[in-house]
């Protein structure tokens, strides 16, 4: 026992025989007698020098679905586990790198006259677009923090916006009922709008890449207040079909890695679709109130934006694969103004895994960790909770917000949370499992002068932005960035050192 890693074993320590096992399946070593008072750092040693890594690689550690958090015995009580039998420990292994807190307010981006609605960063997390109340987007350069182009053709507020998984084109929904498609190095327009819907764009989403062949974006979906979806063929600004099932507002639309469309409506049901076939495969009911966002386990690596070099090397296919992890199931959860979320396998069945329940006021939105391991829920009730990403099980409360949280957003290691606030402050959490600070306060971004409605942290992990709703004066406007802006753009820094010197993607 002496190799385990500093675990002191007392002769009345309970022990039990495990047996490692990788999130494939793949059974690693023999089995082993482990004392009961093993925590999951422990474990990590353990099974590094049973796989005889030379260089110790950080692993996580499930029993029955359940991350070791505490210690084995804690596990056993837990879960009720009899100690005569040989309990499996599935391990899979944690982000190689870290990214670094979100410290300060780097800069601010001037230029929007309005609120900033939404903003996201491209897959390489070079361009930042922002949707604003002002009824154009901006595209900003993350190096320099500077706009490279202004897109204007929109004739009202712009709700809506995402890039393409290629990065070769950049999608908006705005009021004025058009979805629009923008070349993003010269901020032009691409072909005609995309028209058809009869009142206002609330969502969108493009087709994932590694479904593509050629691996080049054509199709994306839009969801819109007249109840309906369209998808559409982007370069030749074609509705492809008309998605008709919903019998109110479409609030919340997703392109899942298995080919399919789910979309979240104010008539209280999820819809699962064909968009090849243009057919509904199945309706997902059990909220009894609107649903107002739905998310994917797998959303992070559908962006098609690898956060480090060893990622870079994996093809959009192998990414998706890694995160469907070793049951190989695509899990979506729905947020509600019911105060309830659900998880779903929605390829699989009309059931719901899970009815979760704590909040109690309307869920805003939700998201997966990039890991797939946790659910993120931001709520009007000014918490944050977070719940197990396979069973639904509540984690923990994030409090600290004095406001309506409306969006959170996490660093690509999984172990960093932000979340935006009515309040006009960004909070950033730790939510490292394991950690003796999860759950907790990391740090205070105040710097908005009115609410935060919009966040995003890029891939790389250098940058936050953040749009609020204010005008601000020059330097105060509606949007903030974790290592660059606001518009007021702010931008927020992953370091304390100056924002020129962020060369590197992640802290140590």
């Amino acid at each position: 026992m002496s190799e385990m890693e500093g675990a002191e074993v007392a002769e009345d320590v309970g022990k039990i025989f495990a047996q490692f096992k990788s999130a494939t399946g793949d059974l690693t070593g023999p089995q082993l007698e482990v004392p009961l008072n093993l925590t999951s750092r422990q474990l990590n040693g353990v099974l590094n020098e049973l796989m005889g890594n030379e260089r110790a690689e950080p692993y996580s550690f499930f029993i029955d679905d359940q991350e070791v958090a505490g210690t084995l015995q804690s596990m056993v009580d837990d879960l009720k586990l009899s100690t005569e039998v040989v309990v499996s420990i599935t391990y899979q292994p944690q982000a190689t790198f870290r990214v670094s807190e979100v410290t300060r307010c780097s800069g601010t981006l001037p230029g929007h006259t309005e609120a900033i609605l939404c903003c996201a960063f491209s897959p390489d997390c070079k361009l930042l677009m922002t949707g604003s109340g002002d009824a154009t987007l901006r595209l900003w350069e993350i190096s320099t923090e500077t706009a490279t182009g202004t897109c204007k053709g929109h004739k009202n507020w712009v709700l809506c916006c995402a890039f393409s998984p290629d990065g070769a084109m950049a999608a908006s929904g705005s009021m004025d009922k058009d979805c629009r498609i923008w070349d993003p190095k010269s901020a032009q327009q691409m072909g005609k709008p995309l028209t058809g819907h009869s009142k206002w764009i609330t969502s969108l989403a493009w087709e994932p890449i590694h479904l593509l062949p050629d691996g080049q974006c054509r199709r994306l979906v839009t969801a819109s207040k007249d109840g309906t979806l369209r998808v559409w063929d982007a370069p030749t600004s074609r509705t492809l079909f008309v998605l008709s099932g919903h019998t109110s507002s479409v609030t919340s639309v997703r392109w899942s890695g298995q080919g399919l469309v789910m979309s979240g409506s104010e008539d209280r049901t999820i819809k699962v679709w064909d968009p090849v076939k243009g057919i509904l495969c199945r309706s997902l009911e059990g909220h009894a109130h609107w649903v107002n966002h739905v998310a994917l386990s797998t959303d992070h690596a559908m962006r098609n934006a690898p956060p480090n070099a060893k990622e870079r090397l994996l093809s959009p296919q192998q990414r998706y694969e890694t995160a469907l992890g070793a049951d190989g199931i695509e899990r979506m959860v729905s947020a509600s103004d019911d105060h309830t979320m659900y998880l779903w396998e929605p390829s699989r069945s009309k059931k719901p895994i899970v009815r979760m329940t704590g909040h109690v006021q309307p869920i805003n939105h939700v998201s997966f960790s990039p890991n797939g391991r946790m659910i993120a829920s931001a709520s009007f009730d000014k918490s944050v909770r977070l719940w197990n990403g396979v069973t639904g099980k509540y984690l923990a409360t994030l409090r600290g917000h004095v406001g309506a949280v409306y969006q959170v957003a996490w660093s690509s290691d999984s172990r960093l949370l932000v979340s935006a606030s009515k309040d006009s402050t960004l909070k950033l959490w730790d939510v490292e499992v394991g950690s003796k600070t999860f759950g907790k306060l990391r740090i205070d971004l105040p710097g908005h002068a009115d609410e935060v409605f919009a966040c995003d942290w890029s891939a790389d992990g250098a940058k936050v932005a953040s749009g609020v709703q204010g005008l601000l004066s020059e330097a105060l406007a509606p949007l903030a960035t974790s290592s660059t802006f606001a518009t007021r753009s702010v931008g927020w820094n992953t370091s304390k050192a100056p924002v020129a010197a962020l060369n590197g993607q992640h802290g140590g």
